[in-house]
């Protein structure tokens, strides 16, 4: 596999960081999670789960080893540095300013393998006024801006349906990591990687800055292409109260649609781009789609080439065939449900791994390891 013989030391807990070095795990990295004494990752803790798992927790962290180390024990600090000399990659998730109290910092660890990338995820960063706040994804989406365009039926901001700047970090050290992993081999040494769920959160909205940046004023959400604003993305009730999606307003599918319903005089409107003048467009629409069940609305699209969609629940999500023929729901040997891989190599792909650690597990097997020369800084 891709990854095989790069060696992960994972400190992080919750999401970012565990779900980033899952995704190394799968394609063949050996990911050593570092887990504190006590309740150890609190993933282990939250929500359903089964076969002595949350679900939570074994969708982050499956394929890996998990020691515990008390890192405020010199010893244990020793041994965790000693260990980072035959790693590959090191990921913090730590607030700024904790991992050089502990004395295991990009400076001590590289001093040790200069060959280490080192990635610390932080909410805001390693440096700036924000740096220090406490933090988890809502203020993040809440300080970035993304919450005020995520409005509720009311038009108020909602809850977010997605942990989007747990993920966009976890996406951003991912690639940062690759990019090291490869340079290293160019230069012979790793690097740092200073990685804020803010900074990766608002590096999302290259498409929606026009007001922003243009005008120098904060998008009004229901008047933008990509919130509201046009009739041809835009969501709609059924008859039976669920709900379905126009998903793409490229005017091929505007004519295709409104030519079908026989009203072709409303194209002008989605001419004419997104905003207040498409709302008789939107209100023809949602009356159209109040006469028919979400079910009798994709059959009466089918085999129509118009961008439309019924929105799904996250079990018909995943029941779907399309989603079980593409491998992103898996069964383990217990009948367990995982998901699955979404990077696909034609030649070595990816290999979930189903075993999922208890805390401290492979203790013994970790420290009584050998140490790998072939990590060692030339």
């Amino acid at each position: 596999m891709k990854l095989s013989g790069i060696r992960v030391l994972d400190l992080s807990v919750f999401l970012p960081g565990p779900h980033l070095s899952m995704m190394m795990a799968d394609h063949g990295a050996e990911v050593i999670k570092i887990e504190a004494p006590g309740d150890g990752d609190p993933g282990r803790h939250i929500g359903l789960g089964q076969g002595g798992h949350t679900t939570f927790f074994r969708n982050a962290n499956r394929g890996k080893k998990s020691v515990v180390l008390n890192l405020k024990d010199p010893a244990a600090r020793d041994a965790l540095l000693e260990l980072s000399e035959t790693a590959d990659v090191f990921i913090e998730a730590f607030r700024p300013g904790v991992v050089k109290r502990l004395g295991v910092d990009y400076e001590a660890v590289s001093s040790r393998n200069p060959r280490i990338v080192y990635a610390s995820i932080s909410a805001f960063g390693q440096t700036g006024p924000n740096r220090d706040l406490p933090a988890h994804d809502l203020a993040v989406e809440a300080l970035s801006g993304v919450l005020s365009v995520n409005l509720g039926g009311d038009g108020q901001p909602a809850m977010p349906g997605i942990p989007a700047a747990d993920m966009a970090a976890s996406l951003m050290t991912f690639g940062g990591i690759m990019m090291a992993l490869l340079g290293r081999e160019r230069t012979g040494r790793g690097d740092y990687l200073d990685i804020s769920m803010q900074d990766s959160l608002m590096a999302w909205l290259p498409n929606v800055l026009g007001p922003v940046f243009v005008e120098k004023r904060a998008p009004v959400p229901q008047e933008e292409r990509t919130w509201g604003g046009a009739a041809f993305y835009r969501i709609y009730r059924t008859r039976d109260g669920r709900h379905v999606v126009l998903g793409a307003q490229e005017l091929k599918f505007v004519r295709n649609l409104l030519g079908e319903l026989g009203r072709l005089d409303l194209v002008e409107l989605a001419e004419r781009g997104p905003g207040p003048h498409q709302q008789p467009l939107v209100d023809y629409l949602q009356a159209q789609f109040e006469t028919r069940t979400q079910a009798e609305w994709v059959e009466w699209f089918r085999g129509r080439d118009i961008g439309f969609a019924p929105v799904r629940n996250l079990r018909e999500a995943f029941d779907d065939d399309h989603v079980r023929e593409r491998g992103m729901l898996l069964l383990d040997p217990e009948g367990i449900e995982h998901l699955g891989v979404p990077i696909r190599f034609k030649e070595e792909p990816g290999l979930p791994r189903f075993d999922v650690p208890s805390q401290g597990q492979h203790n013994d097997a970790v420290f009584g390891a050998p140490r790998r020369k072939d990590s060692q800084a030339d």
